[in-house]
């Protein structure tokens, strides 16, 4: 059981490595884990859309395996004794990984929601919250399954993932191969004079390529440049300066 068990959680990540492809974007290797499976791919400025196509790809396959199994059953009923376990697993993975709870599928689509919806710190809030409630149930499980330990397990891993820190800042690489290859959108934005370090940092994001041109006499700050000039001056110093 445990076999068939790997072999849906293979074919879940196989899923998101082929839309991943198809998308554009690479993935280097699927890590089987002692909690199922983990597909690493190079994601780095990724679409919300994409991302939400991409994390819906692994319940995808689930889906029509748990179909194909079903239509099997209907034409061929005697199959049953051989197939249930495939369904179980293949039902059992499509249901978890739905759970808005990060780092599951449904939690990065609840993410990419989230963003758009409000603040980056408050979507972080919520999904915590979200990540804490979904704990609570597989406790509830756990207690209700006479002490099933895969249920406490699972707990586990979404309490840690909650109270997981957010990863330090590190500067966005727009020149990766991967990156250039798909295209990267450029964001042009007109300032004043005054614009500061801390402000100009504002206006970073992890999806477009920044270019900032003063108003004045249409100097422009390439990201790049601007990245150098964060590593030399103080937060509140003049940009242009």
């Amino acid at each position: 059981m445990s076999i068939i068990f790997a072999l849906t959680a293979l074919l879940h990540e196989c899923g998101h490595v082929f839309c991943a492809a198809k998308l554009g974007y690479e993935c280097k290797q699927i890590k089987l884990m002692p909690y199922g499976a983990a597909a690493v791919c190079d994601i780095d400025g990724i679409k919300w859309r994409d991302e939400v196509a991409l994390a819906l790809a692994g319940p995808a396959v689930n889906a029509a395996i748990c179909v194909g199994v079903a239509a099997l059953w209907w034409f061929f009923p005697e199959t049953y004794a051989f197939t249930d376990t495939i369904m179980q697993a293949s039902l059992a993975m499509l249901v978890v990984n739905l759970l808005p709870a990060y780092p599951l599928d449904g939690g990065r689509v609840a993410k990419c929601v989230l963003s758009k919806l409000f603040s980056p710190k408050a979507a972080h809030i919520i999904l915590r919250v979200t990540n804490l409630l979904s704990a609570a149930g597989m406790v509830a499980l756990f207690i209700i399954s006479k002490f099933n330990i895969t249920f406490l397990f699972f707990a586990l891993f979404l309490v840690c993932s909650a109270l997981e820190k957010s990863p330090p800042a590190v500067r966005i690489n727009f020149a990766s191969r991967a990156a250039l290859r798909r295209g990267v959108e450029v964001k042009t934005v007109i300032v004043g004079d005054e614009l500061t370090v801390k402000d100009a940092v504002r206006l970073l994001d992890d999806k477009r390529y920044l270019i900032v041109r003063r108003e004045s006499d249409g100097k422009e700050i390439t990201q790049d440049e601007l990245c150098d000039i964060m590593a030399q001056k103080s937060i509140y110093d003049n940009v242009f300066d």
